[in-house]
């Protein structure tokens, strides 16, 4: 050494020198320890270039050496410990056998390459704790590997070094004041622990940045502390308890860069200005325990293991425990979110080098600008006034000190909450900078007014860019915002939303989305709710789980989050809930509270929830009440409450035999027609749906449309009723639709395993690629196409519409763009997800056969011996969806099918079954009808589904049917859930919530299943994937349960197929089905088509007046900026993506699948909201009015189009050079969907029909579905609206509905046999034809042949009402006529009542007996179910033999008799109360009516 180092506190005093020796701790020793201090020089007198010529070791990127002799029981911390005395241990690897057991072998890498080569004695010796001897290795220098060298990507002719860095004297924090000023907020010195290194790193596409921070110095530097005076001698004493030296890392992707600025400075030195639009990944390298407990007792250690992420980088860490999120920072010494620019001074040694040239050249080939700066200019550190100014938070309640403080201090009063929330919108998407806003701007800001202020930053946001001199703003001509001022559809709302990422908090413009159930009630208090989102950094997706404690930090600001709340302006936000998907998407719900209404408050409206004792459980029922829902007012639900259909089968368990309990109808219940008609029109569908998924108070689930079900009855069984909770009416969530099938790779997988030849999957992938290319100018087929590749959100329909009216041929630019889109997006997912459409399949949401005659699942007693048995032992389903040759008609599925769940991992998943054709199960449409017999559910089969909103896959191509079919079904059933034994606190959920998205590896795991499926040669079945396939079902499961799946480290890849795209890991090329499928596809670039000439036949259709121009272009301004405030939110690329919601890209904070469904949402509700505008701006839906509105919002689309398309065809001067004035892309062009928010009426104006909005859409004839008829009941004054009748009695909006508290018999069991239709609360009946004469002619028969809809002859008779009928001659009743038809009643009941016999008609309307057939002859049909004199149902007589007369009980029993029916389900022949015979006498009483 030349020289002692100098003391401690002189080195805080200064910067280091060039030369000066700094201390480091050294590596720990043997025992633990730390050994001695020892130094190193300073970076420029002895740092090697990492990059050189020479092939010499010293010269390499990393060393290796290679270790025999190893004990079997060494670890890696033992090695570490060991040999981080010759230099820094990078990698360490324990070498296995293919026994699994360890060989005695290691490699351990040293990155940078160690001082001095100790490998060359060729043995090693080493002593462990635990042995008494040192024990001998044998120890070589591993060759090097070749540099690795990344090819230029603008000249193939030019490699770079995988690898290039520039070691730098400071680096400066800090953010631009304006275009030639930058504001150094922090700075750090490089230090002779490690060089301050800039190194591009061109295989990940990155930069990483490596720096030691001084906290202490940095920290008494903020207190304006000089070094050198006894204030800071005296200040640094007081700091010292926290006094620390940290070394930090962060990285910068390449795809994030736009720019690097060159500067010179001060003498000889350069700088390097690199600015980024959002945070980068901090990271500070672990020390001391922290470090060594990196080490677990695996056979791998990465030094990335000892990298811990950063959210802030502050003193003391200590201070973050009690504080909210929020924009504003208390006492950072780096804030990471805000402080997004920095500045690198390169020495002369450095810039002069030839990587540095190196360096700038291969930026440039990688598209980043590198350009020189004449002036800049260094600004010190300020701390943002605005603040003070503006920030109420921090103010105690009483006021009079408050308002004496304003009055004399720096306070800005009168900032609203929606104005000051839309400020922090624009600070915190970097539009406005906090150290450019004066206190004369707020001034302005107030003195504008609410309204205006609103516009001004809605502008701001709208333009996405950043403003240096914010005054400029009040110079501009801003057009007035949408977001007040055009109605929302009611069923919508305006959301706030908040993103928490690990380093800041970014706030979105509120947005209109469909509302829930909590919102709809505190809808005054709609503005204090926030919802928040907790993910990585921008562009970076969600948040993932590790085995690592590396991202602790991470999870500690969430909790602090969810336990300290979030800040804006005044309101404080307080974690409220979550709702269940929210919560998979690593979101929730956050309430500002009032002094009259708090969380505490909401929550108990929401529910009774304390009889859950499991907190994920308690978390998933209160999520029920933020399902984004639609409500359904003004009904009275009747409730009848039935039972499940549940089976107990017992079956051996290893040594031991276990009971299983299946519920052939979980989550599914019944509602009548009449109430899914109303629904219908609720919704405002051209249909009415078979299906509905609901909320209901505490029930979920869905609800079938069933003849059982009567006027306004929903039947709810047990497994539906989940807590109390308020009633608030009945709501929506989705509806049964016809989507089309598609393969994904786990069902491609797995049906591979089954049998399928890869050839299969090939040439269907061929095919389709072939006639979506074909789709671009082939109308007929691109018509085909989308009328049969249905989209979960139907727009594929729509576009069809268009090319029906004839914009396909027209080549209307957007039109065109919409089918350009939608092959893109297409074939990305085909080769992504091998997204493969079968035309002969559907998604279908499943329901359960209450009829109860398909047959089901049962085990085989014996093996089938013949085709036929093998097919006639199959599982029955029922399957009617439109016929893709006639849509306005079904058809009945018949044959062979696989049905299946997403996702499908284990082999099986998917079962083969027998689509059948049965007419008593002909009113239901778009779902698929699961048995309720047999010894297992098909639902729970299929990866564990349930009834309650699940939708299968079916499909009946033959192709792909299996070649296996009765693989064994997993066992689905969830592992016990801990209890606790009190109440579960707000602190449970927090908990919870935190150590959800910590251990929720369930994407991880399918990664894991899916990678081994294809690398092993038993696919799914090798024991590895059966292994993870239950692991999976365990992840999906810890919703519910709280227990998390851990994933071994032997079931994690090595290396993955190259389909997977995995970059930056060891990966193979697969010659397997999937690698074929992927290597078969070709991404295609979506290139909107803005050149296109719009269409004459609307822009000559109508005279339009200038009016009606500017009026349209106003609404257009509008809409414009709802669209760009929605692209920018989810960070999509282009409004034909949000209109259409075929979105190619997005911000990854959900899943595609369920952003699909979110843009679905989205998308209808901005649509709906200005086609509304738009008929109100227009003066109503008539031709007169709307056609010529509508055709103005075209002329004014294509006016504004034109006039840029001539701007990017002329050019203007930049830096010398010509470039277009406006830019042929997404960015610079206007938008163009407005006018098709009218798209119907576009249609109608473009082929000469009435443009009137009251004849019924144009795309019917394309829909697959029944129009909706008028419902009679939607009208009827008697029903009081929003209330539920149960046993119990009336419950009315707002009181506590609460179902299956009393007891309940014992639930039913699905039958060995064709059972019996009707309720399961019932006993088992059957409905077969029977005949009975008398003097009246009353006919009883089970087929419905003729007349009206029961429900309109129920009309008038509603509560005991009469009657209204004419006969089969059409004789006139003396009540009214109803078209000379016989009426025909459906689900009829007889009773025996002390008032005579009377009749339940349809939808339980009573009738009245004698009195109301006065005046009629003649035959009456009418549809029989079952009967009783009393309160308790009893079956109903069978038989299928010839009509005869019915008189007594006798001639039932003898039809018994005939029929072989257990005679167990009948009373005692000649009970004297028999129920039977009453009920028998008094149909006879009934039929001997005369007139």
């Amino acid at each position: 050494m030349a020289s002692q180092p100098p003391s401690a506190p002189a080195l805080m005093r200064r910067p280091p020198a060039c030369g000066d020796l700094l201390p480091i701790h050294g590596p720990p020793s043997s025992n633990g320890r730390r050994s001695n201090l020892f130094y190193r020089p300073s970076p420029q007198l002895a740092v090697r270039p990492l990059l050189r010529d020479d092939d010499g070791w010293e010269n390499w990127h990393e060393v290796a050496i290679k270790l025999r002799g190893l004990q079997p029981n060494i670890t890696t911390l033992e090695l570490w410990r060991t040999f981080s005395k010759e230099g820094e241990v990078n990698r360490i690897e324990i070498f296995e056998g293919r026994s699994g057991r360890r060989d005695g072998a290691a490699r351990i890498w040293f990155r940078p390459p160690p001082v001095k080569p100790f490998w060359q004695a060729g043995v090693y010796w080493i002593r462990f704790s635990e042995y008494e001897d040192a024990i001998k290795l044998d120890i070589n220098l591993e060759e090097n590997r070749k540099q690795t060298w990344v090819t230029s990507p603008v000249n193939a002719t030019i490699r770079y070094p995988q690898k290039m860095a520039l070691h730098a004297e400071s680096l400066d924090f800090g953010c631009w004041y304006n275009q030639t000023s930058m504001i150094a907020m922090q700075t750090t010195h490089a230090t002779s622990v490690t060089p301050l290194s800039f190194q591009l790193d061109l295989q990940r596409k990155r930069i990483e940045i490596d720096f030691v921070f001084d906290l202490a110095y940095a920290h008494a530097h903020n207190k304006n502390i000089l070094p050198g005076t006894d204030q800071y001698s005296q200040g640094y004493k007081s700091i010292n308890e926290m006094s620390r030296t940290e070394r930090y890392r962060f990285h910068v992707p390449l795809d994030q860069l736009q720019e690097i600025r060159i500067a010179d400075c001060d003498g000889d030195k350069r700088s390097f200005v690199v600015s980024l639009g959002s945070p980068p990944n901090f990271y500070r390298k672990a020390v001391g325990q922290q470090l060594e407990s990196s080490h677990t007792d695996g056979n791998y250690w990465n030094d990335w293991d000892t990298w811990f992420r950063q959210t802030d980088i502050v003193y003391d860490p200590r201070e973050l425990r009690t504080a909210p999120i929020g924009l504003r920072k208390r006492n950072p010494l780096v804030d990471i979110g805000e402080w997004t620019t920095y500045r690198f001074v390169l020495p002369s040694c450095e810039h002069n080098s030839e990587r540095y040239l190196k360096i700038c050249n291969a930026l440039k080939d990688h598209y980043i600008k590198v350009e020189g700066m004449s002036l800049l200019e260094m600004l010190p550190r300020r701390d943002p006034a605005i603040w003070d100014w503006i920030d109420k938070s921090d103010r105690s309640l009483p006021l009079a000190d408050d308002l004496l403080t304003d009055l004399e201090g720096d306070f800005v009063p009168g900032l609203t909450f929606p104005v000051q929330y839309q400020l922090e919108v624009c600070i915190s998407q970097g539009y406005l900078n906090v150290h450019n806003l004066s206190r004369k701007f707020i001034e302005r800001l107030v003195a504008m007014g609410e309204q205006s202020a609103l516009d001004a930053l809605l502008f701001v946001a709208q333009e996405q860019t950043r403003i240096f001199d914010p005054m400029n703003l009040y110079k501009k001509r801003i057009a007035k915002g949408s977001m007040s001022r055009i109605k929302i559809p009611h069923y919508c709302v305006h959301v706030k939303k908040a993103t928490v990422t690990p380093s800041t908090i970014y706030f979105s413009t509120p947005a209109i989305e469909t509302s829930n159930r909590v919102i709809r009630n505190y809808m005054e208090h709609s503005d204090r709710f926030l919802r928040v989102q907790f993910t990585d950094e921008k562009f970076q997706g969600g948040i993932y789980s590790t085995d690592k404690n590396i991202n602790d930090e991470v999870f500690t600001r969430i909790s602090r989050a969810l336990t300290n709340g979030i800040t804006i302006g005044d309101r404080h936000f307080e974690f409220l809930a979550f709702g269940n998907s929210q919560f998979r998407e690593h979101g929730a719900y956050f309430f500002a509270p009032t002094k009259h209404l708090t969380v505490e408050d909401i929550r108990c409206w929401m529910g009774d929830f304390t009889a859950i004792r499991v907190p994920a459980l308690y978390a998933a029922r209160i999520g029920q009440c933020f399902s984004t829902t639609r409500a359904i007012n003004g009904t009275r639900v009747h409730i009848v409450e039935i039972q499940d259909v549940i089976k107990r089968v017992k079956a051996k368990d290893g040594k031991s035999v276990k009971t299983n309990v299946f519920n052939f109808t979980d989550g599914v219940g019944k509602i009548s027609e009449a109430l899914a008609k109303l629904i219908a029109g609720e919704l405002k569908l051209r249909f009415v749906p078979s299906a509905f998924q609901f909320r209901l108070g505490g029930c979920k689930g869905i609800l079938v449309v069933s003849p059982d079900a009567h006027m306004w009855q929903v039947h709810i069984r047990k497994s539906q009723y989940k807590f109390p909770a308020v009633h608030n009416g009945l709501e929506i969530i989705r509806w049964s639709l016809h989507t089309a099938a598609s393969l994904n790779r786990q069902i491609v997988m797995v049906l591979t395993a089954l049998g399928v030849k890869s050839h299969v999957f090939v040439d269907k992938l061929k095919s389709m690629l072939f006639d979506m290319h074909q789709a671009m100018w082939n109308e007929s087929k691109a018509l085909y196409l989308l009328q049969r590749h249905i989209d979960p959100n139907q727009a594929t329909i729509t576009v069809a519409g268009m090319i029906l009216d004839g914009f396909m041929k027209t080549q209307d630019p957007f039109v065109i763009s919409l089918l350009r889109l939608w092959r893109s997006w297409s074939i990305k997912y085909l080769k992504e997800k091998a997204r493969i459409i079968i035309d002969q399949g559907t998604f279908l949401l499943g329901c359960t056969d209450e009829t109860q005659t398909l047959k089901g699942q049962f085990m085989k007693l014996k093996p089938c011996k013949t085709l036929k048995e093998e097919v006639d032992a199959l599982p029955e389903i029922f399957v009617q969806v439109p016929n893709p040759e006639d849509p306005e008609k079904y058809m009945v599925i018949e044959g062979i099918c696989i049905l299946a769940r997403n996702p499908s991992l284990h082999p099986g998943d998917i079962r083969v079954v027998r689509a059948v054709d049965n007419p008593r199960l002909y009113h239901l449409r778009d779902v698929v009808v699961l048995p309720q017999t047999g010894d297992r559910d098909i639902a729970s089969m299929c990866s564990g589904g349930d009834l309650d909103g699940d939708d299968f896959l079916v499909i009946w191509d033959k192709d792909l049917i299996p070649t296996k079919w009765d693989e064994p079904a997993m066992d689905y059933s969830a592992p016990p859930s801990l209890k606790l034994d009190r109440d579960i606190t707000n602190h449970d959920l927090t908990s919870f919530f935190v150590n959800y998205i910590k251990n929720d590896r369930l994407p991880r795991i399918a990664h894991a299943h899916l990678a081994f499926a294809d690398l092993r040669e038993g696919g799914v079945r090798d024991e590895t994937c059966l292994r993870l396939a239950a692991l999976h079902s365990k992840a999906v499961d810890y919703v519910k349960t709280g227990e998390p799946a851990v994933l071994p480290r032997d079931a994690r890849p090595r290396s993955w197929p190259h389909f997977m795209e995995k970059e930056h890991s060891p990966k193979y090329i697969s010659d397997k089905v999937l690698g074929q499928l992927y290597d078969q596809v070709e991404r295609v670039d979506f290139v909107p088509c803005y050149e296109a000439v719009f269409d004459e036949r609307i822009l000559r259709a109508f005279d339009l007046e200038e009016g009606t121009l500017t009026t349209a272009r106003e609404i257009k301004g509008q809409y414009d900026a709802d669209m760009h405030r929605i692209m920018a939110q989810h960070q999509i690329g282009t409004e034909f993506e949000v209109w259409s919601t075929f979105v190619l890209h997005h911000a990854k904070s959900s899943k595609d699948y369920k952003f699909h469904e979110e843009m679905g949402q989205i998308s209808m509700a901005l649509k709906e909201r200005y086609r509304r505008a738009c008929i109100s701006a227009a003066g109503g839906k008539e031709h007169d009015a709307i056609g010529p509105f509508a055709a103005a919002m075209y002329a004014v689309t294509q006016q504004e189009m034109a006039a840029a398309v001539a701007e990017t065809k002329e050019k203007k001067l930049v830096a010398g050079k010509e470039v277009p004035k406006r830019k042929l892309n997404a960015k610079s062009m206007p938008l163009m969907s407005f006018p098709w928010c009218l798209s119907d009426v576009l249609g109608k104006i473009a082929n000469g029909k009435p443009a009137g909005m009251n004849e019924g859409l144009l795309l019917e004839r394309l829909a697959n579905h029944r129009v909706v008829e008028e419902t009679p009941f939607a009208e009827n004054t008697n029903v009081e609206a929003d209330v539920i009748e149960t046993e119990e009695g009336l419950t009315h909006r707002g009181e506590v509905l609460e179902l299956f508290h009393h007891s309940m018999p014992g639930p039913s069991t699905a039958p060995s046999e064709a059972p019996s239709s009707g309720d399961s609360s019932r006993p088992p009946t059957r409905e077969h034809n029977v005949f009975c004469s008398g003097d009246f002619g009353v006919k009883l028969q089970h087929t419905l042949a003729l007349g009206e809809d029961p429900a309109i002859l129920a009309n008038d008779a509603a509560h005991y009402g009469t009657l209204q009928h004419t006969t089969r001659k059409g004789k006139e009743s003396p009540r009214a006529q109803m078209n000379g038809h016989l009426p025909v009643l459906s689900s009829l009941r007889i009773s025996d009542k002390p008032q005579g016999t009377s009749i339940l008609a349809p939808n339980g309307i009573c009738l009245p007996p004698k009195s109301t057939y006065d005046g009629l002859a003649g035959d009456a049909e009418v549809d029989l179910m079952s009967f009783s004199d009393s309160d308790e149902d009893v079956p109903m007589v069978q038989s299928r033999d010839k009509p005869g007369i019915m008189q007594h009980t006798h001639s039932a029993r003898e039809k018994v008799e005939q029929e072989n029916i257990d005679e167990e389900s009948f009373p005692e022949e000649g009970s004297d109360n028999g129920t039977a015979e009453t009920a028998f006498d008094a149909l006879q009483k009934m039929c001997a009516w005369k007139p």
